[in-house]
């Protein structure tokens, strides 16, 4: 036996008509009768769901029990959910394969890609300054010495090293010289450089790392025999009061990463002298530092010590990941032990592209696109907050204004419902709590880690309409 519910045309312009189940709970008869309303094309994609409270007063049922079947039909992806706009059906999209949802730091295997990529960890592949590259690329070649193309350096181009010790300095606050800097071909790289595959590395731990990460260098930690203790975060970074008998400490002081807070100067002093009073070394991750847009970017920590601090940066959020080009900027002790564990025949970044790359950076054309990619990412974010404002002013964006992604705070237990939600609707992002040291003893806040470099531009606009819609309602 079935009820009938009819609702008026005043609440939402038309009649509805719902099947209500008479056995099984409230809750779970509503969720069925609204699902196969809407699979059976009886309510049309962007109809309006009448509010909690007149649902609940014509069904005769709490307001809770309507509030939950909602929540539950915006996870599933069959409505959503806008501040403003209510609750309405939503575009069907088809749910993703099962192996399309993503382990932050590994690439995933899709049948195809998202509707809306707003992964973190990537620029804008489609804003690749590829004429000036080429014009880089055929400058490198047509000067570079014949012995160019023979066995190399495992430090590294001499050409690219000295570009970069000039450019770090200036721009970067970094102290150091080109003898001092070992090209590799990312952070990863040079973790495994550092601390070896299977113990025995330059370093060895315990190390302590920030409580939230990507889980990826932890992984790659632990398959190396190193020990990770997670050093609890605030609005200010690391609170670096809390290292201990650890032998080194790795921190993203400039953005931390994901929760998007810089380490104060006074954090920074003390890191230095923990360090100093230890004997450990700090692992400074540059990943973003040049795009800050609310002030000048902060100077490296690297400068205030260029013997306890051991700098790494790359091209991956800057220009490209798929160019594997990176630095490390090392305590002159740790010259000599790196370039052994590099070997003779290691693996190498391309002589070619780091040709390339030294001439781009020496010509200012790396100074222009940084530039111009600082302009645009700025833009983006503050597109990203005015929807906020606009459509979900209870989701509140965390962190200062940099870097390539922002941490949107969900209200407590709405993290995996949202991050569910999107998966359904074709958006490719990741919750807050996917970032988190297993470890840690920190409180663990519901939010989602939105990468706003990631879409091209033409499609920015759609995909943060599409997140709009997937955000809990407050």
């Amino acid at each position: 036996m079935t009820e009938s519910w009819v609702n008026s045309a005043q609440r939402i312009g038309a009649d509805l008509h719902l099947d209500m189940p008479g056995s099984g709970g409230r809750r779970a008869a509503l969720i069925q009768a609204l699902r196969e309303a809407v699979a059976g094309g009886r309510l049309a994609p962007g109809t309006r769901l009448p509010p909690y409270r007149s649902l609940a007063a014509d069904l005769g049922v709490a307001r809770n029990t309507v509030a939950d079947a909602y929540a539950e039909l915006v996870a599933e992806g069959w409505l959503t959910a806008r501040q403003g706009s209510g609750t309405r059906v939503a575009e069907r999209v088809e749910p993703p394969a099962r192996d399309a949802v993503r382990v932050p730091g590994k690439a995933p295997a899709r049948a195809r890609g998202p509707r809306h990529d707003l992964r973190q960890g990537t620029p804008d592949a489609s804003a690749f300054p590829r004429a000036a590259w080429a014009a880089s690329y055929r400058r490198a070649l047509q000067g570079a010495p014949s012995e160019a193309f023979g066995p190399g350096d495992p430090a590294g181009r001499p050409e690219l090293r000295r570009a970069l010790a000039a450019y770090l300095a200036r721009a970067r606050g970094v102290r150091t010289e080109p003898g001092r800097i070992v090209i590799c071909s990312g952070f990863a790289h040079a973790l495994r450089l550092l601390f070896g595959q299977g113990g025995g590395g330059v370093l060895d731990g315990p190390l302590a790392v920030e409580a939230y990460g990507l889980g990826f260098h932890r992984e790659l930690l632990a398959a190396a025999g190193v020990r990770t203790v997670p050093l609890a975060l605030d609005e200010h970074g690391a609170l670096v009061a809390g290292l201990g008998r650890e032998r080194a400490v790795l921190l993203t002081p400039a953005h931390q990463f994901p929760t998007g807070g810089p380490l104060r100067p006074e954090r920074r002093a003390a890191v230095i002298d923990w360090a100093r009073a230890r004997g450990a070394v700090v692992l400074e991750d540059d990943y973003d530092g040049e795009f800050r847009y609310d002030r000048k970017p902060v100077g490296a920590l690297q400068g205030l010590d260029p013997e306890r601090v051991v700098y790494v940066g790359s091209v991956s959020k800057s220009l490209s990941p798929a160019l594997r080009l990176g630095w490390m900027v090392l305590p002159e002790r740790y010259v000599a032990p790196v370039l052994a564990a590099k070997g003779e025949r290691e693996g190498w970044a391309s002589v070619p592209e780091q040709l390339a790359l030294a001439d781009f950076v020496g010509s200012g054309s790396y100074d222009r696109h940084v530039r111009r990619m600082r302009q645009q990412y700025r833009r983006r974010r503050d597109r990203l907050v005015g929807a906020l404002a606009a459509h979900a002013p209870h989701i509140q964006v965390s962190g200062i204004a940099a870097g390539l992604h922002a941490v949107l705070r969900l209200p407590p237990g709405t993290e995996r419902t949202a991050v569910k939600a999107a998966v359904w609707q074709g958006i490719a992002l990741d919750g807050l709590a996917a970032f988190r040291h297993p470890e840690t003893g920190m409180r663990a806040d519901d939010g989602l880690v939105v990468g706003y470099a990631t879409p091209p531009e033409h499609a920015f606009g759609a995909a943060l309409e599409a997140l709009c819609g997937v955000l809990p309602p407050p």
